[in-house]
């Protein structure tokens, strides 16, 4: 199932956010088949990334964590990234009701899930965590996940497009609100003593 759409999502959006919606994904099979799996490329290489090369800031000495603190803040980002996924396509069905779309859960999660995709792959970019390149090469790939999103949600959605567009922009709007309360806790969790570990 991984596989099974990755091309599409990137060769021809629209004609594959119709065969996602018309395969009719359970919840349990779009989380199992691809989420699960394609969150493990920011998490593992995160953890590579983090105890082999380091990261360096303003071209200062790279700064390496343990491998134990690596470990339990990778396996942290990894449910990080399964639960938003989910609770992003939850938020979707919740507030599709608003808007006409009376799609069940799954087509929601499905959605959520495959617009995540560009995300979970250029995590790869993390095995060499520099500063500015990890910018540099992550804003075009933001860029097309919200492309993505925004072509996705009319179809999959089965909704007219200036109300998708109103649809997406509203769950966008509770992503953003949801990324600063997220790091507002990361926050919260380092100064309650989940602070990663250096090496000296």
């Amino acid at each position: 199932m991984v596989l099974k759409h990755l091309i599409g999502l990137f060769t021809n959006p629209a004609n594959e956010w119709e065969r996602i919606r018309d395969a009719g994904y359970s919840t349990g099979a779009c989380l199992a088949g691809h989420t699960l799996l394609l969150a493990l490329v920011p998490a593992i290489a995160s953890y590579v990334g983090t105890t082999e090369i380091g990261w360096e800031v303003a071209g200062t000495r790279a700064v390496k964590l343990t491998p134990e603190s690596a470990l339990r803040i990778a396996v942290l980002y990894y449910g990080a990234m399964v639960v938003a996924t989910f609770t992003m396509g939850w938020m979707i069905h919740w507030m599709s009701r608003t808007y006409g779309a009376e799609q069940p859960l799954s087509q929601c999660v499905a959605l959520a899930t495959y617009t995540a995709t560009p995300l979970f792959l250029s995590g790869v970019m993390q095995l060499y965590p520099l500063l500015w390149l990890n910018l540099v090469l992550g804003l075009p790939v933001v860029g097309y996940t919200i492309y993505l999103f925004y072509t996705g949600v009319p179809i999959v959605m089965r909704i007219p497009p200036e109300r998708g567009f109103l649809l997406s922009s509203a769950v966008l709007a509770f992503g953003m609100v949801s990324l600063v309360a997220m790091l507002a806790v990361t926050v919260i969790l380092w100064s309650r003593g989940f602070a990663p570990a250096f090496t000296s």
